[in-house]
């Protein structure tokens, strides 16, 4: 693990990218990731964990894990998911939330590179289902950095009320293509899936 710190801050130093903020000072977070644009998010997401030494967990299309990229997939913390069973796939990722003493589940809210309506709301009831809260983790390559807001959210049970605050966050970040994220098509007003 210290080998792959070290190569991942050479990574980042010549690549011109920055980590900004801090790690969420919480041992169990639901954190999101925004905006997905690109393959290249999944790359510039190991590294900069890497380079902080902690391994986070995400969830990842079943079809992903075949070998021999699931060897990969697995190493960087992956967990292979049934996409098509969305109430068992929050309940499964809650559960394995509480049968961990320390996680952080990554989850890329918009599910999808190419453009979408709105994020998917998983995110949000795996962190109520499994009673933690949500951090938020961005990759700005207008700016080349990439890192973590300050301000943890408990859903209060209103998804709707609390994806307007949490996407205010993420009013000024671009993606590698902009314009597939739902995000930079809409600013002022939040684009929202409404709860299942």
């Amino acid at each position: 693990m210290f080998l792959l710190k070290i190569f991942a801050k050479v990574l980042l130093f010549f690549s011109g990218w920055k980590v900004i903020g801090q790690i969420p000072q919480t041992p169990k977070t639901v954190m999101v990731a925004a905006p997905h644009t690109s393959n290249w998010d999944f790359f510039y997401t190991m590294v900069i964990f890497s380079s902080l030494g902690i391994r986070i967990r995400f969830l990842g299309k079943k079809s992903l894990f075949k070998f021999p990229l699931g060897l990969l997939m697995r190493f960087f913390g992956g967990i292979p998911v049934d996409r098509s069973k969305s109430n068992n796939l929050v309940s499964a990722a809650a559960e394995i939330i509480r049968k961990s003493k320390k996680i952080i589940l990554l989850v890329p809210v918009e599910g999808t590179r190419s453009y979408t309506e709105g994020w998917k709301s998983g995110f949000y009831y795996i962190a109520q289902e499994a009673n933690v809260p949500i951090s938020l983790g961005f990759l700005d390559y207008a700016r080349k950095e990439g890192g973590f807001f300050d301000d943890l959210f408990y859903p209060s049970g209103n998804y709707v009320e609390d994806l307007e605050k949490i996407q205010l966050y993420y009013k000024d970040i671009q993606g590698k293509y902009p314009e597939k994220s739902s995000l930079y098509q809409k600013f002022g007003k939040a684009v929202i899936n409404p709860p299942k």
